[in-house]
């Protein structure tokens, strides 16, 4: 199971802004099941919320009455880098000379520990085991000599790696994107309010209207004086570098990300994986939910029956009590479960986004054999995964990637299907509008940015590729 990443929503100057922010985190709970929390302005008076878990389950209707303010910043996570604590929930919050700080993050810095040895050499105490209290550190020390827009922007030009900032600090708010691009970060505006998110989906939620991605390298800010829009450096990339993962599977399917509509990103990749390998079969069938955007694109292209003869329990959630020892794999079918009758006899195609450990899918192939599959064969909506990312996405160790342990005949013998076809990245570029703009890095090895110290320390701690 791939992890998912961070969430973010910001608005400005909105007499709803806290209840807005709850909704707009709401839409993006995908991004993030650990924790949530918003941070609101009133004059000059800050006030935060945050809690463990779903964004229903950390505020009330009494908690967002008590985020007084018109300007808030929001978060939900999933750790790619510190333990899952409360301590480690943001949006982050400092004050410092009477001036607050929130900063809310999504991505993963590489040089997260120099940069922590030199500040904890230099006096600096750490609180959590974020990467994200690195750059609040720094942003301190910045803001000794520069006001907040030109902190921001000398810290970026020492943090490496991937970033989605917002930064609320008196009464502007500046959301920034790293040169690279990594990860998505979109301007819309309710009103004649601007409002940040990750995905356009939030926006859609609150009637507000998409107007653009932040550029790579770009730094919008929003103060009491007006809107604008700088570079945090001089020299960018020639290209960015997008997380081509965002439009396999992380993001919601409704939303534009990198100005891609994901959704039909998703079945251009089915199209294309039918068009390179389609198995005489009797009909398609995805994996819910990550495999059903792909799969009916897969299914028009080769013109066979597409059925949900997989059913997902929508109700499994962070606080679904493990099974015991004994009952081995019952985690994974209660989350999934087979139509019995349309699986006895049928030569079945199963389309999935992704096969990262390999686990779940030999526990679900072994259930259609059980239920008297004739034959099983898959298909995958993505190259193979050979390779850990460094920047925000929890993939596991690489000697635990099936991809990268095991040749192609040694995965269908382990999963034990009849074939398996995995989508070129040819293939994966055809079915995308920018096809010279994605990070393939965990496809091909070949990462715009090196981590050094993915060699020098342990990869868990820095990069947060968590083995599960």
């Amino acid at each position: 199971m791939i992890r998912h990443e961070c969430g973010l929503f910001g608005i400005y100057d909105h007499e709803d802004a806290a209840r807005l922010a709850y909704f707009g985190l709401y839409a993006q709970q995908h991004r993030g099941q650990e924790s949530a929390g918003i941070v609101t302005l009133d004059n000059n008076t800050v006030y935060e919320h945050k809690g463990m878990g779903l964004v229903p389950d950390v505020f009330s209707e009494a908690d967002l009455r008590r985020l007084q303010g018109r300007i808030s910043i929001g978060h939900v996570r999933y750790s790619t880098t510190g333990v899952s604590e409360l301590r480690n929930a943001q949006p982050f919050l400092v004050r410092y000379r009477g001036q607050t700080i929130a900063v809310s993050h999504n991505g993963n810095l590489i040089n997260t520990q120099a940069l922590r040895d030199e500040l904890e050499n230099a006096g600096s105490i750490f609180s959590t085991s974020n990467d994200t209290e690195v750059f609040v550190h720094l942003l301190v020390l910045a803001l000794r000599e520069h006001e907040l827009p030109n902190a921001v922007r000398e810290v970026c030009a020492r943090v490496r790696g991937a970033y989605c900032l917002l930064v609320l600090s008196g009464s502007t708010l500046i959301a920034v994107r790293d040169p690279q691009g990594f990860h998505p970060l979109a301007l819309g505006r309710l009103d004649a309010s601007p409002v940040f998110a990750s995905e356009t989906c939030a926006f859609d939620l609150l009637e507000a209207e998409y107007q653009r991605p932040i550029a790579p390298g770009e730094m919008y800010i929003v103060d009491e004086r007006d809107e604008r829009s700088e570079r945090l450096c001089d020299l960018l990339p020639q290209s960015p570098s997008q997380c081509i993962f965002e439009l396999i599977y992380f993001a919601r399917p409704d939303s534009y990300v990198f100005d891609e509509q994901v959704y039909l990103c998703r079945k251009r990749m089915g199209w294309q994986l039918a068009c390179e390998s389609a198995p005489d079969v009797d009909f398609i069938l995805p994996f819910p939910d990550s495999g059903v955007y792909p799969a009916v694109g897969f299914a028009q292209c080769v013109e066979l029956p597409y059925e949900h003869a997989m059913i997902r329990n929508h109700y499994v959630g962070r606080t679904f009590i493990q099974p015991s020892q004994s009952m081995r794999n019952f985690g994974v079918r209660v989350k999934i479960n087979p139509v019995r009758p349309m699986i006895h006899g049928k030569r079945i195609c199963i389309v999935d986004d992704s096969i990262v450990r390999g686990t779940t899918m030999i526990t679900r192939v072994k259930k259609l054999r059980e239920l008297g599959a004739r034959e099983v064969h898959i298909r995958i909506s993505s190259p193979p995964v050979k390779f850990p990312c460094y920047y925000g996405i929890d993939f596991s160790s690489k000697g635990e990637l099936i991809a990268a342990t095991h040749s192609l005949e040694e995965i269908i013998r382990r999963l034990d299907v009849d074939s398996l076809h995995y989508l070129s990245v040819d293939g994966l570029l055809h079915a995308v509008m920018q096809s010279d703009n994605y990070c393939l890095a965990c496809f091909t090895g070949n990462y715009p940015l090196p981590c050094e110290e993915c060699g020098k320390y342990r990869f868990e701690t820095i990069c947060g590729a968590l083995p599960g």
